[in-house]
């Protein structure tokens, strides 16, 4: 079907209305975070101050908090992935007795929100010695992933082709071997894709570590973003750098792998 011109530009005068509502705050953010923090700032004549990051970095100790951030989205993105490829694998290529049945109480991960369990497992947690702890802060997040990561991989893998499958079982591959080298390596778009999501909502999180922490000896980067603000800054240049340098990482990440994210969402976003 061809499109005409008329509807061609209608449809970039979209795409460029949505482009700027969705910069506009973050041109904004960076505009600040590089604009001068003190009147001895603005005398210099530069029209960049990336000191500012410098500043915020060592003022709000983003350094250890973003440390404690990698740390728990390194724990929380490769058991979720590898737990939801298993149970993806499991519910997607085989139908057995209670399969759909495992399939819905996995979603019920979906429906609940966090704010609903985090008081009970704030004290689960108490008894057994594990609050203030990275596994604390980790494993209610890798629950919640997994529960997204197993029915996001499910739909993958029950789109496969099952021709790989039955040739790799008559050459003899048990089902470790099917899934880890016929499967995941087919699967890649799909798997990057929940890594990155992962990821992301993993670093965002903010109410989790903040409740499993009562000590604060472990902040996250949200965390210390949010004690910088009330701490250490009366104006906002330094916490407009601080939020920049909080939100790089997901940025970066996503632009090493946005071809295969993209990918990821048009081939394997929930397909049956």
């Amino acid at each position: 079907m061809r499109i005409s011109a008329a509807e061609r530009a209608g449809n970039y005068a979209i795409l460029l209305l949505f482009s700027v509502v969705a910069l506009t705050p973050v041109v904004t953010i960076l505009q600040r975070a590089l604009a001068p923090e003190t009147p001895r700032d603005a005398a210099t004549g530069a029209a960049l101050h990336w000191e500012n990051f410098g500043r915020a970095w060592v003022q709000g100790r983003f350094g250890e908090y973003m440390l404690n951030s990698v740390v728990v989205a390194v724990v929380v993105v490769v058991l979720a992935t590898v737990c939801s490829v298993m149970a993806g694998y499991a519910l997607g290529a085989f139908d057995f007795r209670g399969s759909q049945a495992f399939f819905y109480l996995f979603l019920l991960g979906l429906m609940v929100p966090t704010e609903a369990i985090v008081v009970p497992l704030f004290f689960d947690f108490q008894a057994v010695g594990l609050t203030n702890t990275v596994w604390a802060i980790a494993l209610p997040q890798v629950a919640q992933s997994v529960a997204f990561g197993t029915f996001w991989m499910r739909s993958y893998f029950r789109g496969a082709n099952r021709s790989i499958i039955e040739a790799a079982r008559l050459d003899g591959a048990g089902h470790v071997r099917v899934l880890w080298s016929v499967l995941v390596p087919v699967a890649r778009p799909a798997i990057v894709t929940l890594v990155l999501l992962t990821f992301m909502w993993t670093w965002n999180e903010f109410l989790i570590p903040l409740v499993m922490s009562p000590n604060s000896q472990l902040r996250t980067a949200p965390l210390g973003l949010a004690l910088f603000q009330g701490q250490y800054v009366q104006g906002t240049t330094l916490l407009a750098a601080g939020a920049v340098l909080v939100a790089l990482p997901v940025v970066v990440l996503y632009l090493f792998l946005q071809r295969h994210f993209i990918r990821g969402m048009l081939e394997g976003a929930v397909r049956e």
